[in-house]
């Protein structure tokens, strides 16, 4: 064996012996290659783990790349966060790779072995979490990752930057009161991510705040997709009490809600205000121009890439678990006070 393979006094032909393996086979579970069976690879696993085996790092072996997980790439959405990778990933002279994989929560299980054989700088994800087994299997390869979290409450241990999806929710109710709105609808995202439940929690303690009744009724999730919106807001717009104005929980969904209003014989903002979740670039070209919550998904992903590679180079110190940036609302010309008349500013 190679002095380069040993880590203390721990050797690959130590963790072959206990695991009732060959060295070849112990090689190839820590270079994630897929010709090994689960209960074989479960069982090396094991072994390195009990010896806290850690690769020793190579100089110079990895790919000069930084690889991003996606569960879903067809929205703007992605595009801004794939953007913000990019912009940090030139700045370290390495390339973006993306993968696309799981769902919200989590990466499919195949993924790890696609990734242990890249060998990238480290790894950022769109994710809510990560499984305990894929955590192992990166930290013992020596690849940092991090979580770009605007969907979830990563574990304590999982470096993540999100943002404050309460304050948003928050921000954009209370702008819909404030014009004299009273009658607020929202259609948030998926029941089961955090983001949308702490966007919900902003408004409805918005409500409270104001003394104003929540209707169960005005309340709908969505998938944070425009068809969604268009769904969830035609049912809240054919109540025989409508709702005068809606809090979207993304700016896709908002757009579903403005077609959900045109298709009802209702103006916005006159008859309907709305109000998004993003400020993506498309916001200021709808017509009317979206009032958003700008979520700053660009900088999520900046600081996202930072951190990782200061994980990768030794520098992260005593670097949060967990940054969280602001989030703000920008105001255009899809929400006016109720009955008030309809002004076009330019876009912004």
């Amino acid at each position: 064996m190679e002095k380069g393979d040993e880590l203390g006094r721990v050797t690959l032909a130590d963790i072959a012996r206990e695991a009732d393996v060959s060295v070849s086979t112990v090689s190839k579970v820590l270079n994630g290659r897929t010709d090994v069976s689960a209960a074989t690879r479960g069982r090396v696993e094991r072994v390195l783990r009990e010896h806290d085996y850690q690769r020793a790092a190579r100089n110079g072996g990895e790919a000069p790349l930084v690889e991003i997980v996606f569960h879903e790439l067809d929205s703007l959405w992605a595009m801004e966060l794939l953007r913000g990778v990019e912009n940090v990933a030139n700045e370290y002279g390495a390339a973006v790779v993306v993968a696309h994989s799981g769902s919200r929560h989590a990466p499919a299980p195949g993924w790890i072995d696609a990734v242990l054989r890249r060998r990238p700088l480290g790894v950022v994800l769109v994710f809510s979490s990560l499984p305990p087994e894929l955590k192992r299997q990166l930290r013992a390869r020596s690849i940092p990752f991090v979580i770009i979290d605007p969907a979830g409450n990563p574990d304590p241990d999982i470096p993540s930057v999100g943002s404050a999806n309460w304050a948003g929710g928050l921000a954009a109710t209370r702008h819909l009161i404030e014009l004299g709105h009273r009658r607020i609808g929202i259609v948030t995202g998926p029941e089961d991510t955090l983001c949308s439940l702490a966007r919900l929690d902003g408004y409805r303690s918005a409500m409270s705040m104001a003394g104003l009744e929540v209707d169960p009724e005005l309340i709908a999730f969505g998938d944070f997709h425009a068809e969604g919106g268009f769904a969830r807001a035609k049912r809240l717009l054919e109540l025989p009490d409508r709702p005068t104005a809606i809090f979207a929980g993304s700016d896709l969904q908002a757009l579903g809600v403005m077609e959900a209003a045109r298709v009802c014989g209702l103006r916005v903002p006159e008859e309907l205000s709305v109000v998004g979740y993003d400020d993506l670039d498309i916001a200021k070209w709808t017509s009317p121009a979206l009032t958003t919550v700008r979520q700053p998904l660009r900088e999520m992903a900046e600081q996202a890439t930072r951190l990782l590679m200061a994980l990768r180079n030794g520098e992260a110190g005593a670097a949060p678990t967990r940054l969280e940036l602001s989030t703000t609302l920008v105001e255009r010309s899809s929400t006016v006070a109720p009955g008030a008349r309809h002004t076009v500013p330019g876009p912004r």
